[in-house]
């Protein structure tokens, strides 16, 4: 029997990642691999991180990694641009440093595919997303799964199990600079 592809891949959240798990864990061997030092606090990181267990609710196969909480990678990659809103360069930068390190991580790890949770949520742009797995599989020479998960009602069906299986669901994507401008609204 032919084992199946491995496949990386990077979790933002418990809630965005529940029916993108759904969705590769019918073709891929999956790791979840949680890198995100854009989180606001350590608190928020592990609070976020601790769901992720939730999701074998799901009756999935699948490992993780959680990476340490090092925020000031974060700092470094959006140094200048801290008062840009959502949706700016500074979201593009976040998008860089968590998908770089994780074709990073899939290439020394023998895994032939990355992937990210982050394309599931109507608020990132999925052009840049692309942009950056692609060029990274270039990079890394990794195969880089380049799905708007959104698609085929992905995004509702989030929703849905975050509600079925009673996940942490924040408001803001994780960042302080996101924090503050969802309180400010």
């Amino acid at each position: 029997m032919k084992k199946p592809p491995k496949l990386l891949l990077h979790s933002c959240c418990a809630p965005c990642s529940s029916a993108v798990l759904e969705r590769v864990a019918r073709q891929f061997d999956v790791t979840i691999y949680y890198y995100n030092p854009n989180i606001d606090t350590k608190f928020e990181f592990e609070r976020r991180s601790n769901e992720i267990e939730k999701l074998r609710a799901l009756g999935l196969k699948f490992d993780v990694i959680t990476e340490e909480y090092k925020s000031e990678e974060y700092d470094s990659a959006v140094r200048g641009l801290e008062n840009l809103g959502e949706g700016s360069h500074r979201c593009y930068n976040c998008y860089e440093l968590r998908l770089r390190k994780t074709a990073k991580f899939a290439r020394e790890h023998g895994f032939s595919h990355f992937a990210t949770t982050l394309s599931i949520s109507p608020h990132k742009k999925i052009a840049w997303i692309r942009e950056i797995g692609l060029e990274l599989e270039r990079e890394f020479d990794v195969k880089y799964l380049d799905e708007d998960f959104k698609k085929h009602d992905g995004y509702k069906r989030s929703l849905e199990l975050s509600r079925n299986l009673n996940l942490y669901r924040q408001n803001y994507c994780g960042c302080k600079h996101s924090k503050r401008e969802a309180h400010d609204r």
